[in-house]
């Protein structure tokens, strides 16, 4: 990983919601001037399920240790105002079950109730809750009212739970929840406040980051890997490491109409998944596969390793204009992979694997990001660099496993990182 030098500076970014006024960005601290940094973290999109007069119960995997945390819930992409009922936090037993002596009600502005108006976000108060890093909590949200399609996040990886009619906030195991499901609904993100901790680093990108094919219930995406790594570190993390990757995803196109799930543009959410996590210092760019196997360029034209590269650039100069730093991972290898476009033709090509060439030539010579890691190296077969490494290989030829993210997390030279 190679890195070059720039200074960081804070910010703040604020967003008025519902009347209230919630801050997010590198200077968010609580009332006690303490500093927060990002816990947990998914990333949005449009075209959840509708929920009515039911509890959701949903597993959080926190990536650094702290004494207090705080919870933030959307409705970015609701139809109707989104009515908070209830919420609990607390240490996940097993499974669906919390531990009973460790759950805490979480209140909005001293309320357990809330309402959060269409296209709007809130945050929780300070809740005082010892959490370690590499430790699963569960998210217990009561939603009383009918929700319309819910703002969620399609590929979680773990099991949540829904319950039968009514708020089942404070039970202490699953026999109301006979439903489970593999997305987060509502929650975007988990806050902690760690004062040793210098900031959040930003993992963004696509399904590759989003940990599609990693082991499930195993918190074996390559950033939970790089999370590991930093908190084995003598001292402990002293970063918060989140995970904006959305499965399908692209750089430079919103998601087609009937794939909402897929999200708007990483040029659009950029802003807020990335530059918008608590005290965010770094973010680490891998995406663009997806640009290239449905030959997706603006306009609806023919995608070109230039129109990537501009999208890199305009994602760069957000960053530093944010005083951010931002590294740019190069693109897996794919050949064979198991999938059609959204034209219907294949999703590999030569001509597309000709632009991925290109855009990792780019990536590592042209030194427009503040370092680069090479993850393309880390999980290709020698004896064909345009295919994963069998070993690597979940099967599709697209998405490594979870030995593969290891390999992927073992590329970034810790100390490089700022």
């Amino acid at each position: 990983m190679k890195f070059g030098t720039r200074r960081t500076r804070r910010v703040t970014l604020t967003l008025l919601v519902s009347g209230m006024l919630a801050t997010f960005g590198t200077a968010a601290a609580d009332a006690a001037g303490q500093p927060w940094v990002g816990g947990w973290q998914a990333g949005m999109t449009a075209g959840g399920p509708s929920f009515s007069d039911q509890t959701v119960r949903m597993a959080v995997h926190t990536n650094v240790a702290g004494k207090k945390v705080r919870l933030r819930l959307s409705n970015k992409y609701g139809n109707a105002p989104l009515v908070i009922g209830a919420v609990n936090v607390a240490v996940r037993a097993s499974g669906g079950s919390v531990d009973a002596r460790s759950r805490h009600e979480v209140t909005f502005h001293g309320a357990p109730r809330a309402v959060i108006p269409v296209g709007g976000e809130l945050r929780s108060d300070a809740v005082d809750f010892t959490v370690s890093a590499d430790e699963d909590l569960l998210v217990s949200v009561y939603l009383p009212k009918t929700t319309g399609p819910a703002t969620f996040h399609s590929v979680a990886r773990d099991t949540s739970y829904v319950s039968r009619t009514g708020d089942h906030t404070a039970d202490t195991g699953t026999a109301n929840y006979p439903t489970t499901t593999s997305s987060w609904y509502f929650l975007e993100g988990l806050d902690v406040l760690d004062p040793r901790a210098r900031g959040t680093l930003v993992a963004f990108g696509d399904s590759i980051t989003d940990g599609f094919a990693s082991a499930p219930g195993t918190n074996t995406r390559w950033p939970d890997d790089l999370a590991r790594r930093l908190a084995a570190q003598p001292g402990g993390s002293r970063v918060g490491v989140v995970n904006a990757g959305v499965s399908g995803n692209r750089v430079l196109t919103d998601a087609p109409a009937a794939e909402p799930d897929l999200g708007v543009s990483g040029l659009e959410r950029f802003a807020h998944d990335a530059l918008g996590e608590p005290r965010v210092r770094s973010v680490i760019l891998l995406e663009g596969i997806n640009d290239i196997g449905n030959n997706a360029g603006p306009d609806g034209k023919a995608l070109t390793a230039q129109d990537l590269i501009d999208g890199y650039r305009a994602l760069i100069a957000k960053a530093h204009a944010a005083h951010v730093h931002i590294y740019g991972g190069t693109l897996l290898p794919y050949k064979d992979a198991a999938y059609t476009n959204t034209k219907g033709g294949p999703y590999y090509t030569a001509s597309g694997d000709a632009i991925r060439q290109k855009v990792n030539h780019w990536i590592l010579t042209s030194h427009a990001f503040d370092g680069t890691i090479d993850f393309a190296k880390a999980v290709a077969d020698p004896s064909d660099p345009l295919k994963l490494l069998p070993a690597y290989d979940s099967g599709d030829h697209l998405h490594p496993n979870s030995v593969g993210d290891q390999a992927m997390a073992n590329a970034i030279d810790l100390t490089r990182l700022r």
